[in-house]
């Protein structure tokens, strides 16, 4: 049995070869794509298929109440698992979440080619079950990348692994964004009988569902997870920690403080970007297409500039990340914060922009602040905790990405009319919202526990 360590402890943790770190995270690549298809395209999708602009926060809240349910549960029961046939402990929900994530992105963007109807109840609730459940398998294949960064990494290391894990995932995201645009550049229709997805869209699903499963097959076949009394002998714990029967509430009583301040920047942060990717094709439909009609070819050009001005985003994104990696850790706080604060410069002037060309520059602002909520939350939070219990202590952290689009969404079924029923307009609020965040950075106190 190991003994119990200093938090010092982490650092016996070995060093990975690079090549170990690109592998630990190279799934999210696929895993991404899958989110980036669904958040950038599911505002498209749904008033496709005839749904009120004033109902989409219902069709909103789906992913995040998955996320904030099925992301504990995962790394509860992964800090419990020891399978070695498929992979260990965080693998086995990755291979299960990655195969029903590839069924649902093949039927989703379908949901208006079954005969349902255009706006019929039958299409819209079939459309919402494969969001719901596309969600809940993306959740479960994301949330092993999480933890295995770590359970295995040391602190050395880990400001690379992340590094890394956000590289990944904006590239995943350039892909999804960009793929649409592509399509219809290169000849698929773009625009369908009313009620049902443009070819644009299918293929892009179809295309981003082959992704994940090559990807994710990769982190399984070439990671071999450290088995538990391994885990236990690098982390300083004993081997039956994790097996410890203690309650969620119990654990977020002794969670260190940077869990719940590091908390608070994210429910900001994640409120604004619920919005964006609510009301942006909406918006830039308005604004510069002047069309509100879902089945209209301006709606769909502008449904497809948007994926471009995504993919924009997730390159200032990886560029941004790039620089945020060479930051001395003591600067970490003031970066973090200017992050956001250009993204709440970007969200203010979606508002008013009515050239395309124009909100490039605005999506490259709200790009740096999506560099800085990958880059910062997630080491700062592992840092501060020891390896006992850190799969369901990060899955309770994925509520502050949860909680605060769920509220989000709710509180837009009463902002949406007060301010005059123009998806533009909720940018207003998202850009509040982000400076908000940027202001509470300077509560996060660092610490380091392993």
């Amino acid at each position: 049995m190991a003994e119990h360590q200093t938090p010092s402890s982490r650092q016996g943790l070995p060093d990975l070869s690079k090549s170990m770190i690109w592998m630990l995270s190279f799934g999210f690549l696929g895993v991404q794509t899958a989110f980036t298809l669904q958040s950038s395209q599911m505002s498209r999708i749904f008033q496709t298929l005839g749904a009120d602009p004033h109902d989409l926060g219902w069709f909103f809240l789906l992913p995040p109440l998955a996320g904030m349910v099925v992301q504990p549960i995962v790394g509860y029961y992964s800090d419990r698992t020891w399978n070695p046939k498929l992979g260990g402990r965080r693998l086995p929900y990755l291979i299960y979440g990655t195969l029903i994530a590839v069924i649902v992105m093949i039927l989703m963007p379908n949901s208006g080619s079954f005969g349902f109807g255009y706006a019929s109840l039958t299409a819209l609730l079939f459309g919402a079950l494969m969001i719901a459940l596309l969600d809940v398998s993306s959740n479960m294949a994301m949330q092993p990348f999480k933890m295995i960064v770590g359970d295995m990494v040391n602190d050395k290391q880990k400001s690379y692994a992340y590094g890394i894990q956000s590289f990944l995932s904006n590239t995943g995201a350039i892909v999804a964004a960009i793929l649409p645009f592509l399509f219809a550049f290169w000849g698929l229709a773009n625009t369908a009988p009313k009620g049902v997805v443009p070819q644009t869209v299918v293929v892009a699903f179809y295309v981003g569902a082959a992704l994940l499963v090559v990807t994710s097959a990769l982190t399984v076949f070439k990671v071999k997870e450290y088995d538990p009394e391994t885990y236990a002998r690098y982390h300083g714990i004993d081997p039956q920690a994790n097996h410890e029967k203690v309650s969620w509430v119990q654990l977020l009583k002794e969670a260190p403080k940077a869990f719940w301040t590091v908390s608070l920047v994210q429910f900001f942060c994640w409120f604004a970007f619920q919005y964006m990717w609510t009301y942006s094709a909406g918006a830039i439909a308005e604004n510069v297409w002047h069309t509100t009609d879902a089945s209209s070819l301006g709606y769909q050009e502008a449904g497809n500039w948007y994926g471009v001005l995504a993919a924009v985003q997730s390159i200032a994104a990886v560029v941004c990340s790039y620089v945020l990696a060479k930051v001395p850790n003591q600067y970490h706080k003031q970066a973090y914060s200017l992050c956001l604060a250009l993204g709440a410069a970007g969200f203010f002037s979606v508002f008013a922009v009515t050239n395309q060309y124009v909100l490039v520059l605005s999506y490259i602002l709200v790009g740096i602040a999506w560099a800085g909520i990958l880059t910062y939350p997630l080491t700062i939070v592992t840092n501060a905790l020891s390896g006992k219990h850190m799969g369901t202590y990060l899955g309770l952290f994925n509520g502050s990405i949860c909680l605060p689009q769920i509220v989000a969404s709710l509180l837009s079924f009463a902002l949406f009319p007060m301010l005059g029923g123009h998806q533009a307009n909720m940018f207003l609020v998202a850009g509040a919202m982000l400076l908000a965040g940027a202001l509470s950075v300077f509560l996060i106190k660092e610490t380091h526990r392993a």
